[in-house]
């Protein structure tokens, strides 16, 4: 490895991830009042809620339905944890895109899906990400010191306990081994694009992504690549909610698994 990784200001980090949390709980909060109005107002558009790592080729593969079709989606993007919560608050969306089946099981559970609707849409894979101007590149495996690579530094991941990538990183580094050198140095985002951002900004040297984000922003390079045998395999399943009555949300469901959608998520 040539070079050290970036030290970046932590307080920097705390008080931008502190700014990402506050916007994020207002911008829910927004979501679930206007949705309201929006539902009267855009009744002619199915309205989709989908996982934050899909907005690139979703928007694509919208964009290419309306020109065919004369008809559009209106596609709200976050972490599959607070779609599903909103859901289940009430959020009047048709379908419903998740990173991983846990939040897809969540709703079923409940009853807030059609059962019959749910397929597994698409798969993913974690990458290791770095500044594009970073020396650093990491073979990952087990035992790899990924604390030395961090150096002063802070691993930009989603939450956790929450965002499904979030939840696979931690799941492969514990793995590997990696995580108890790490995890008192992660920078814990509110969803994956998030994380990409403090990365894309240089305010971490160092993050855990789907490698559909990262091709997704030119700001950053994949400096190594999760093991798949290190985490539960990554699934977006997709299902109409329980109270879709939109006419147009089976087709557009339907278009999603097509062979005109599936270039535009290979795209990425």
């Amino acid at each position: 490895e040539a070079g050290g990784p970036m030290v970046v200001d932590q307080s920097n980090i705390r008080g931008r991830l502190a700014q990402m949390t506050r916007a994020a709980g207002a911008i829910a909060v927004a979501a679930l009042i206007s949705f309201g109005g929006m539902a009267a107002a855009e009744a002619k558009d199915p309205v989709v809620f989908a996982a934050a790592s899909l907005k690139n080729a979703l928007d694509a593969i919208n964009a290419q339905w309306k020109a065919e079709t004369a008809k559009q989606a209106t596609v709200s993007y976050a972490a599959s944890s607070a779609l599903a919560k909103q859901i289940e608050s009430g959020a009047p969306a048709d379908i419903f895109i998740s990173a991983d089946l846990d939040w897809m099981d969540y709703l079923a559970k409940k009853d807030l899906i059609k059962p019959d609707s749910r397929v597994t849409l698409l798969g993913n894979r974690i990458v290791l990400i770095a500044p594009k101007d970073s020396p650093v590149k990491i073979d990952i495996g087990p035992g790899f010191d990924l604390a030395k690579a961090l150096g002063d530094g802070r691993l930009a991941m989603g939450d956790t306990s929450a965002v499904p990538a979030g939840k696979y990183g931690k799941a492969a580094l514990e793995k590997l081994g990696a995580w108890a050198g790490v995890e008192n140095k992660i920078a814990q985002a509110e969803s994956v694009r998030a994380a990409l951002l403090l990365v894309s900004r240089g305010e971490a040297p160092l993050g855990i992504v789907y490698a559909t984000d990262a091709a997704a922003d030119p700001q950053v390079k994949i400096v190594g690549t999760v093991p798949e045998n290190s985490h539960p395999p990554i699934l977006y399943p997709i299902a109409l909610t329980k109270d879709s009555s939109h006419p147009d949300a089976a087709a557009f469901l339907a278009y999603l698994q097509s062979g005109k959608a599936r270039p535009l998520f290979e795209k990425e």
